[in-house]
């Protein structure tokens, strides 16, 4: 287990996913890459993403899911499924399954994701955390008291280019004082995922994944 400079083992870590099948997720990277291939870079990238979670000190590890699990989960992990709705919706009610307790949530699309990007999170004095992405979303986003959560998630436009400065402002907007964490690009496209790949750890499963397919694009 990596050791990070500041515990966060009070804190809920969550992760947001949608089963890895071939034509339901990662859409955008067809073409170059087939649906199965797409499919298997999803999978790649959600693994990743959840054995980094472990990696993290944390009270609670909760997979939000929209699907089934399969033997890509490792052990650790609370199973909840997504609710119905937009996905402003399925983040609002993500965080209403947290008890006392700060609580951060993270997606599937950031396979270059460490523990060390986590470090403070939880108990660092902070109201929210927040973690914009490069196509103007964001990866992260987290509550000191996450029954805030639902609130301050429902009704901002989300998959939008100013999806991430909107959520930003509301936070502000709210008087929380806000832990900004550093900018991530999600794996959305060819061009995404090879530009991602550069910045995967040691032992990246996306990363293995992706070589293996490099003949495949076009």
């Amino acid at each position: 287990m990596n050791s990070l400079s500041v515990k966060v083992g009070s804190a809920t870590l969550l992760v947001i996913a949608k089963e890895p099948v071939p034509g339901r997720v990662k859409t955008r990277l067809t073409p170059p890459y087939t649906p199965e291939e797409a499919a298997a870079l999803a999978e790649a990238a959600l693994t990743d993403t959840l054995h980094t979670v472990l990696q993290v000190p944390a009270r609670r590890r909760i997979l939000v899911l929209d699907g089934a699990p399969g033997p890509w989960l490792p052990t650790g992990f609370e199973v909840l499924p997504q609710t119905d709705g937009g996905l402003d919706e399925r983040l609002a009610a993500a965080f209403e399954h947290c008890d006392n307790g700060p609580a951060l949530l993270v997606g599937m699309d950031t396979p270059q994701l460490t523990p060390q990007l986590l470090a403070g999170v939880g108990c660092d004095g902070h109201d929210a955390w927040f973690g914009p992405a490069a196509d103007g979303g964001f990866w992260a986003l987290g509550f000191a008291d996450p029954a805030r959560g639902g609130a301050l998630v429902r009704g901002v436009p989300m998959s939008v280019g100013h999806t991430g400065a909107f959520q930003r402002r509301r936070l502000d907007a709210a008087g929380l004082t806000v832990g900004d964490l550093p900018m991530l690009r999600d794996v959305d496209t060819a061009a995404d995922a090879a530009s991602v790949v550069t910045s995967c750890p040691p032992g990246s499963r996306f990363a293995a994944v992706l070589a293996s397919l490099a003949e495949t694009v076009r």
